[in-house]
């Protein structure tokens, strides 16, 4: 029996999706911007529905929808979506990205994303954990493409991409009139590399807001900058 994941406000089962809560998503969803007040919120490639658990609990929003193309990962973004505090303002799709660009006629004051990013060229016998975890089933244009559909003008999208595909992401998304507005550089530890960019977009050009986060001094002692931007959703920080 796997047991749920326990927030301070939430908690989210896990046990049927291929991408388990990691640190990526707890610091996206804690770090995008919601200073611009978002009416409505899409979550993309949503897994357990964590994102937009988070956005639920952090904002106003009263109309915060996610996608997610697998089965499993969508019922159960669903239950966890219908267990929550906020039930009402939260709605799970069942469709490819494509697709619901094709469908859908709303424009999203907020975009949140953590896509599939592992591009190397393995896969595994779990299928359902390769199309979470390859980027062959969501490449960074087709995303790009859709935000650019999706994005109201006065809009943000927010993502985390491996730091070594920043530039490539922040050129291809100025091609679909996209521009950084703030970053995020992430490492496990002050010695290690930096491991994951945390990226915000809008259809407005502006001075470029660029911080660094550090998660750990040394093993299990967090940073205060790590407690500080997740102290409202982890249990014990």
């Amino acid at each position: 029996m796997n047991k749920p994941f326990q927030f301070k406000e939430f908690s989210v089962n896990q046990d049927k999706c291929a991408m388990k809560i990691g640190t990526d998503s707890v610091i996206l969803g804690a770090w995008t911007s919601i200073e611009h007040h978002p009416f409505s919120v899409l979550d993309i490639g949503a897994g357990t529905g964590v994102l937009s658990l988070m956005l639920a609990q952090r904002s106003h929003a009263e109309n915060i929808e996610a996608l997610e193309i697998d089965a499993d990962a969508y019922e159960q973004c669903s239950e966890n979506f219908e267990s929550s505090p906020w039930a009402d303002r939260l709605f799970c799709y069942h469709a490819s990205l494509l697709e619901f660009v094709e469908e859908i006629e709303d424009k999203y004051n907020l975009i949140i994303c953590n896509p599939p990013f592992y591009s190397e060229d393995y896969k595994t016998d779990n299928k359902a954990r390769d199309i979470a975890r390859f980027n062959d089933a969501m490449p960074f244009e087709h995303l790009l493409y859709a935000i650019s559909h999706l994005l109201s003008d006065d809009g943000l999208f927010s993502v985390v991409i491996p730091y070594k595909e920043e530039d490539n992401f922040i050129a291809l998304a100025l091609k679909v009139g996209l521009y950084l507005n703030r970053s995020l550089h992430v490492k496990g530890n002050p010695d290690s590399t930096f491991k994951r960019s945390l990226l915000e977009f809008s259809f407005n050009e502006v001075e470029i807001e660029t911080s660094e986060l550090i998660i750990e001094t040394t093993r299990h002692q967090y940073t205060k900058d790590y407690i500080n931007l997740t102290k409202y959703f982890y249990l014990k920080m």
